[in-house]
């Protein structure tokens, strides 16, 4: 295999080595079958067994039980699942609360409107996004509250979330599920595109709270309703097979690698080496994250003092091969995405070059 870069894009992002190296064997022969697991009927008992257990690691990695969750692995990506909530669970004369941290929390709002009222109970839309609101409105009858838990663009990430009592609480987790221990069980519905952490594009995964469905309307597309696709278990049409296939494998190296635990503290152990460098020259490296407990620690976002420094950077960090590290089209800058599937060593390398790139370029700043 050729030398492989250094990968921080944002999604699709970087994927354990050894799952690349299992998908591309299943590519040419999968289970020995002599065909490939693009080529594999979805009702065999070989893909069969790939769905059951990712579904099943899925819910064995969140501490949740399959007879309360359902585990989906569905298509249309995170903006899909921005109108299938509310389609399900928000009527006209009802109202869900939805929490504005950034661009897809306003795709989320936006879709939302077209079935009910939406109470903002929370926005930092008022400093472009900088910071998480703590001082939430929440209705006391709502629907549902809507969060998302990490932001790839602004850099920000819930480390507590609110209690929202007896209302369902919903979370848009698509770029940073199971990077850390939560308690899952919070949540009445989870979902996440799973190509910025888990997998490649081209799977949604849902986890659900079964017994929320006994409220959901039942007048909607067949495609678009929860019940259709926990009553076949996933399987009504035929399934992203390949993105499946390659999430369920991350999810058995997670568990390879020992769970969430250590997951979690190798993530912090990443996110911290590059804070400290920006912490350390402030004046050169500028956090855009306002408030330092609010900042993610899978999208490290900042600026240089120009952004003729910030192109230079780009450039010299691709010709150490270092890639994706230019900000969001958006807001610019820099942004380095440390999910769970980067390595220490390109944290090493990416801070290196930060200190190198300093000291060369610090007195023109």
């Amino acid at each position: 295999m050729a030398t492989r870069a250094y990968n921080f894009f944002a999604g699709p992002a970087v994927l354990p080595l050894s799952v690349v190296k299992e998908t591309a064997d299943a590519i040419l022969d999968f289970e020995n079958l002599g065909v490939s697991v693009m080529e594999v009927s979805h009702r065999s008992k070989e893909f069969d067994r790939v769905m059951g257990e990712a579904q099943s690691d899925l819910l064995d990695l969140m501490g949740l039980s399959a007879d309360e969750y359902s585990a989906m692995f569905l298509q249309g990506g995170a903006s899909t699942q921005f109108a299938m909530i509310p389609m399900n669970f928000l009527s006209e004369n009802q109202t869900a609360d939805y929490i504005n941290t950034g661009t897809w929390a306003k795709k989320a709002i936006k879709e939302a409107k077209l079935f009910g009222k939406v109470n903002i109970a929370g926005t930092s839309e008022d400093a472009n996004f900088t910071y998480l609101p703590k001082d939430l409105s929440l209705t006391e009858d709502a629907a549902y509250v809507h969060i998302t838990s990490n932001n790839t663009i602004f850099g920000t990430q819930w480390k507590t979330f609110p209690d929202t009592g007896d209302v369902p609480l919903v979370c848009d987790m698509s770029s940073d599920i199971l990077s850390r221990r939560l308690d899952f069980s919070k949540f009445d519905l989870i979902y996440a595109g799973a190509q910025k952490n888990l997998g490649p594009s081209g799977v949604t995964i849902v986890v659900l709270r079964k017994k929320w469905l006994e409220v959901a309307k039942d007048n909607i597309p067949t495609m678009l309703k929860y019940q259709t696709h926990v009553d076949k278990g996933s399987m009504f049409n035929t399934p992203p097979c390949i993105a499946t296939f390659v999430s369920g494998r991350v999810l058995k190296w997670i568990k390879a690698e020992g769970g969430l635990e250590p997951i979690e503290e190798r993530n912090n152990r990443k996110a911290k080496m590059i804070y400290d460098l920006i912490d350390a020259y402030p004046e050169f490296y500028r956090g855009t994250v306002r408030d330092k407990n609010d900042r993610s620690l899978m999208n490290i976002t900042f600026n240089l003092p120009s952004e003729g420094l910030e192109a230079k950077f780009v450039a010299e960090a691709k010709a150490r091969n270092m890639l994706g590290l230019k900000g969001h089209r958006s807001v610019g800058g820099i942004r380095a995405s440390v999910y769970n599937a980067c390595p220490m060593e390109a944290v090493e390398a990416l801070t290196k070059f930060m200190e190198d790139f300093y000291r060369a370029n610090k007195a023109g700043s």
